[in-house]
């Protein structure tokens, strides 16, 4: 069953440096994190909402580090939350954190109260990219993290970001594999951008950091996509950051657009059908109803790209095909 989110953002809390990439507040628009009331509150009135899906809705905590917060505080959320998913609609509830702030007895005491997914920001497998972006883990504390939240019985979940500083494409696929190779449940992919007040934006006004093209960022999320869904079956729930107001105020550069996974979407059947592509020419593709936008919004620029190299291509919907299905004849 697919699932979706109720989500609280907690920006900061429970974390014990500063990345350099790292504004919560901009990126979720959040500057006061919510108490238990709070929380009450808006599970409550979503309540109504929720009940009626027919996927399964998740509370989830997203924005700071769960598990790293003092003890008191860390529990006041998922406590408040708790009712509601013993009591229905809520299916569990979801947090992230850091993967140096996991033992057992927090995993224990998660479990007590209803949390159900644990989502571990990796953002890299390389301990000198994770060092030169002020993480404060290595790659070992995510392999660790990984398989203790496993152990206990949660669902895991892993973020990765491209293109951060001292990174390349190179390293950023080597992370994917490696965190593929940990089998979590579903995975996160954010391209890096730059956010005001950010030692990544002091980096970038001097020169020092150049950001990921929005066109590499797409290429290399499309592979990446492939990776993980089609390689491994680990499904990818969100790719590249909400779009909101405070996040475009606050951005000063990067490979941000508020369809991002959209457009990685449609670069990996661009791949897949240059591939089955022969000598230049006419030929009639047929794509599930879901791919059309893929190929055709945005302007039409990918279609673009294929007439410029010789091809001309009519587009027919078929119902028979799911997914990233493609069928294409010459004509």
């Amino acid at each position: 069953m697919k699932h979706a989110n109720l989500s609280i953002f907690v920006p900061h809390a429970g974390c014990k440096n500063q990345c350099s990439f790292c504004d919560q507040r901009g990126i979720s628009g959040a500057i006061c994190p919510p108490g238990g009331e709070d929380v009450r509150k808006l599970c409550a009135a979503c309540a109504p909402e929720a009940a009626k899906r027919e996927t399964a809705t998740e509370i989830a905590f997203f924005g700071g580090s769960s598990t790293a917060i003092e003890p008191g505080y860390m529990l006041e959320r998922p406590e408040a939350a708790y009712p509601c998913v013993k009591d229905g609609p809520y299916a569990g509830i979801r947090v992230s954190t850091r993967p140096d702030a996991i033992d057992e007895k927090r995993l224990l005491t998660l479990k007590k109260y209803g949390v159900s997914a644990i989502e571990l920001g990796a953002q890299s497998m390389s301990d000198a990219v994770l060092e030169k972006n002020r993480r404060g883990h290595t790659a070992a504390d995510v392999v660790r993290a990984a398989q203790m939240v496993q152990d206990a019985g949660f669902s895991l979940g892993l973020q990765m970001m491209t293109g951060l500083y001292g990174s390349d494409e190179a390293a950023d696929y080597r992370t994917g594999e490696e965190l593929a190779s940990l089998r979590p449940d579903t995975m996160r992919v954010y391209p890096t951008i730059v956010l005001k007040g950010t030692y990544l934006a002091e980096l970038y006004a001097q020169g020092a950091y150049r950001p990921q093209s929005l066109l590499e960022a797409v290429t290399l999320g499309a592979r990446l996509l492939w990776l993980f869904e089609e390689e491994n079956n680990i499904p990818v729930i969100r790719m590249g950051l909400h779009a909101q107001d405070a996040l475009e105020q606050s951005r000063v550069a990067g490979p941000y657009h508020p369809a991002f996974r959209e457009l990685c979407e449609g670069r990996l059947l661009l791949g897949l059908i240059q591939e089955k592509l022969q000598k230049p020419g006419a030929y009639r593709l047929s794509i599930s109803p879901r791919s059309v936008s893929r190929l055709t919004g945005h302007g039409g620029h990918l279609l673009k790209e294929l007439e410029k190299q010789g091809y001309q291509i009519e587009i027919e919907q078929d119902g028979r095909l799911i997914g990233r299905e493609i069928e294409i004849k010459e004509v």
